[in-house]
């Protein structure tokens, strides 16, 4: 039997399947909703589910929505991007810093970008309660919060929070991206379109730092250093 390529053999499982499931599945998906999108085509499923969550929209789910939709806006989330940012170089962790501004940021680039090019107007279902400027294409609050949540998941998933970072990550974005369909600032294929960015940009930027980032995560640049791997003193 032929052995594998060095390059081959040294591919993780799981890096494997972070590239498989988590960039180039969200990529691909995101390619097919972008493309109809782009061609002014109507998704048919999308006006019944609107019509359905808006006949079962009640006023704690609409008061709730109201208050995630500051939370979740351009201010507080580029304020949280700081902060987290500025907290963690500080803190020492340089490399969770770094993919924080590159996760995080490229993922809101991004959305910026797409909202730009395609251009795609508000759903006007009914009358709504907030006022909203741009494009719909792809959600922006979708986008930060699913972004977050996989910050959050990678940045802990060596620790003992790995699964609780996992399930409020996802409950915060699933949360956040339903509550703009209950607003009605947005189409079900912006929601789904923005947390496939939010996923793909920061795991694509994990990837991109590698195993200098795993160190980092893992805590061995604040390790104590080996007798045989200390560096040699200089002669007296």
């Amino acid at each position: 039997m032929t052995p594998l390529p060095p390059a081959l053999r040294a591919v993780r499982p799981a890096a494997l399947a972070r590239m498989l499931l988590g960039i180039f599945l969200p990529l691909l998906l995101l390619g097919v909703i972008a493309e109809d999108v782009f061609e002014k085509e109507r998704f048919a499923f999308e006006a019944p589910i609107m019509a359905w969550i808006h006949a079962h929209a009640g006023a704690g789910l609409t008061t709730l929505s109201l208050g995630l939709n500051t939370l979740g806006g351009p201010l507080v989330t580029g304020a949280a991007l700081i902060v987290l940012t500025v907290g963690l170089w500080l803190g020492g962790r340089r490399w969770p810093a770094a993919l924080s501004v590159l996760g995080l940021g490229s993922a809101v680039g991004l959305a910026f970008v797409m909202k730009l090019f395609f251009n795609r107007p508000r759903p006007e279902l009914w009358p709504r309660l907030i006022t909203e400027h741009g494009a719909a294409f792809p959600s922006g609050h979708s986008t930060a919060a699913a972004a977050l949540a996989t910050f959050a998941a990678v940045l802990l998933w060596r620790t003992a929070w790995r699964w609780p970072a996992v399930v409020l990550g996802a409950w915060y974005a699933g949360l956040m991206g339903y509550s703009r369909l209950v607003l009605g600032v947005h189409l079900p294929t912006d929601v789904l379109a923005g947390w496939l960015t939010g996923v793909a940009s920061v795991l694509a930027a994990y990837s991109v730092l590698g195993g200098r980032l795993r160190r980092g995560l893992a805590g061995t640049s604040t390790a104590p250093v080996s007798p045989e791997r200390a560096p040699a003193r200089p002669p007296q």
